[in-house]
């Protein structure tokens, strides 16, 4: 057991030596210059170089999709607004103006305008005669009556296309018996509607008499 105790103090006693040695010799080597020589060989010539380091563009940022609403989620409270109370401002005191009363209006009064003239009375056309309308007048032919004395008659005559087509009779003097009336009234028509000749359309009067004494 001592043996190798000693045998193992001995190898690190000369281990420990050869370092010191080579720094020794390596102490030496500087102090001479030949340190700087082998600096140069080894180093040479130094060549720099500008390496432009490619820098990556970052990723483009993330889309954030906004969760879908929940349907069912219940609406936001109500909040009443604020209520603001408005003063409106005083009225301002009314101005005093001074008025002026305008002198009554003179109304002028005219005299009434004159009543218009009335208009005058519509002429009633003049009576139609035989004579104005006609052309040619027979005279009536007298009855065989029991009869004497006047009588008088009017007659009223249509004409139609020259030719008497209807006739009304009026006595206008009485005193004549039935028989002798009714021959004389015939002895009228008979002449109006025979020989009188009246161009055109017409209404005429026409008077007759009779007398027998």
């Amino acid at each position: 057991m001592n043996f190798a105790q000693e045998k193992q103090g001995a190898s690190r006693f000369t281990g420990f030596g050869i370092v010191v040695l080579i720094h020794v010799v390596a102490i030496y080597a500087l102090a001479s210059g030949l340190a700087r020589d082998i600096v140069k060989k080894v180093t040479g010539p130094i060549d720099v170089k500008v390496i432009e380091e490619k820098v990556k563009p970052p990723p483009p940022p993330e889309k954030v999709v906004p969760p879908p609403p929940d349907l069912k989620a219940p609406p936001p409270p109500f909040v009443p607004p604020p209520e603001f109370q408005v003063t409106a401002p005083a009225p301002p005191a009314p101005a005093i103006q001074s008025t002026q009363v305008a002198p009554p209006a003179v109304t002028e009064i005219r005299p009434a305008p004159p009543p218009a003239p009335a208009a005058p009375p519509v002429a009633k056309p003049a009576k139609v005669t035989a004579a104005m309308v006609c052309t040619k007048m027979g005279k009536p032919e007298m009855p065989s009556v029991n009869w004497s004395g006047e009588a008088l008659y009017k007659a009223v005559a249509t004409v139609k296309a020259g030719r008497v087509t209807a006739v009304e009779i009026t006595s206008l003097r009485g005193g004549v018996d039935r028989k002798a009336q009714r021959a004389l009234i015939q002895a009228v028509e008979a002449t109006l509607r025979d020989t009188y000749e009246c161009p055109g359309d017409h209404v005429f009067e026409q008077e007759f008499q009779f007398k027998i004494d």
